[in-house]
């Protein structure tokens, strides 16, 4: 059910698209997929009209829901938007695990458990705006499971390829909300190649990420609730996992909008791309010093989500880690697989594998004094972790040779 505040007609304030490499504009209100220069699109807005129409005061009065930010989203017509429910994610202290100056952003809350349902609800909205009526798209389980469930409630026809050992949950979850799902013999980038062969058939429009222009501006919210929910500061530093980098290239986004409305000022966090030591294309091209990253053979890791072994975004989550004076920064499985049981047995708090590298990233920056005990830092855990599957750590009890229950 929407709330109050999406009835009727709205203005938007987008202006135009932008090549991300070239800065060619494209026009707004029709379909585009990669720029000639076959890279994303951004979408720009007319920040100084957008200023006059939105206050902080009025932001502020509304249901902080992710539709709260529409002034600076791109869907046009409110019949066009799509909803489960977005709410604003906590975030939830882990000073054991992590640290007093510790915060996590638990996007598991979000519709069908993770953070792609910001990314997936925009970018249906705006194919039904758009005049879209079967979409593709390659998936590690949880952006295929968001997509599903839009598509679906959007009346669009959808098809996802996942890597055949995609979480078996993320392939049932698929299927049941609505999509034709396959497993494909290959990782996620040979999936994408295949709806990339598709798309070209004319059989439908490729949802891979990056290859549409509006995933980054529903992700963008998360840096925008993120400056909000801080009381319009940002913190010292921020850890995201990184796969296609969508929400880190898009937070960075919503921050140089915020400063233009003149909500916030110059000041950034330092933002630390996460990967698996298993599959860190980006991590090895910011050590190398370069601007674009090969592709990573081989890839292996237990937090599925961030294994893509080549990101079309490469160059933005780069640019965004460098100017912000963060890292890229891999870490190993058996450091995932810890900080993960840390959160849950000292804090409470189940992450996803994701979600658990990105704590253990923060580990490694505070051991190499690249951000301080007293650094306010968020991580971000981008599903909840009852998607996953975890170690079974119960015993048995024999109802007729009870132990002495003490002992228990």
């Amino acid at each position: 059910m929407l709330t109050s505040n999406l009835e009727g007609e709205r203005e938007t304030f987008v202006s135009h698209l932008e090549c991300s490499i070239t800065g060619k504009r494209y026009e707004a209100d029709r379909l585009h997929g990669l720029s000639d220069a076959g890279r994303p699109l951004l979408v720009r807005y007319d920040l100084e009209a957008a200023g006059r129409a939105l206050s902080k005061a009025t932001l502020e009065a509304r249901p902080t829901d992710l539709w709260r930010w529409r002034e600076l989203l791109p869907v046009r017509h409110t019949d066009s938007i799509v909803s489960l429910g977005e709410i604003e994610t906590p975030l939830v202290p882990i000073p054991k695990s992590g640290g007093s100056k510790v915060l996590v952003k638990d996007e598991g809350r979000l519709p069908t458990g993770s953070f792609k349902a910001r990314g997936l609800v925009m970018a249906v909205a705006m194919a039904k705006e758009l005049g879209v009526t079967r979409i593709a798209m390659p998936t590690n389980g949880n952006a295929g499971a968001a997509l599903a469930a839009y598509a679906t409630r959007a009346g669009i026809e959808t098809v996802v390829l996942c890597p055949s050992d995609t979480p078996e949950i993320n392939v049932r979850e698929i299927a049941a909300q609505g999509a034709r799902v396959y497993r494909v013999n290959g990782l996620i980038d040979e999936c994408g190649a295949i709806v990339g062969q598709g798309a070209a058939e004319g059989l439908w429009f490729d949802f891979s990420t990056l290859k549409e222009p509006y995933r980054i501006e529903g992700k963008k919210t998360m840096g925008l609730e993120l400056a909000a929910q801080l009381g319009w500061r940002l913190p010292k530093a921020i850890f995201y996992p990184t796969g296609g980098g969508t929400g880190l290239i898009s937070m960075w986004k919503a921050f140089d909008e915020l400063e233009q409305l003149g909500w916030i000022g110059s000041a950034r966090p330092k933002m630390f791309a996460v990967q698996a030591s298993g599959c860190a294309p980006i991590v090895r091209a910011f050590e190398q010093g370069e601007e674009h990253a090969e592709r990573w053979e081989d890839a292996h890791t237990v937090a599925a989500g961030i294994r893509v072994p080549k990101a079309v975004g490469d160059f933005l989550i780069i640019r965004a880690v460098r100017e912000s004076g963060g890292k890229a920064v891999a870490v190993d499985e058996d450091e995932i697989i810890r900080a993960t049981s840390d959160s849950a047995m000292q804090d409470g708090l189940l992450l996803c594998p994701e979600g658990g590298a990105t704590l253990a990233a923060y580990r490694k920056a505070l051991a190499e004094g690249w951000v301080a005990a007293d650094d306010e830092a968020v991580l971000f855990n981008c599903a909840t972790g009852l998607k996953y599957p975890m170690e079974d750590r119960s015993q048995s009890i024999d109802k007729d040779a009870l132990p002495a229950l003490r002992t228990l």
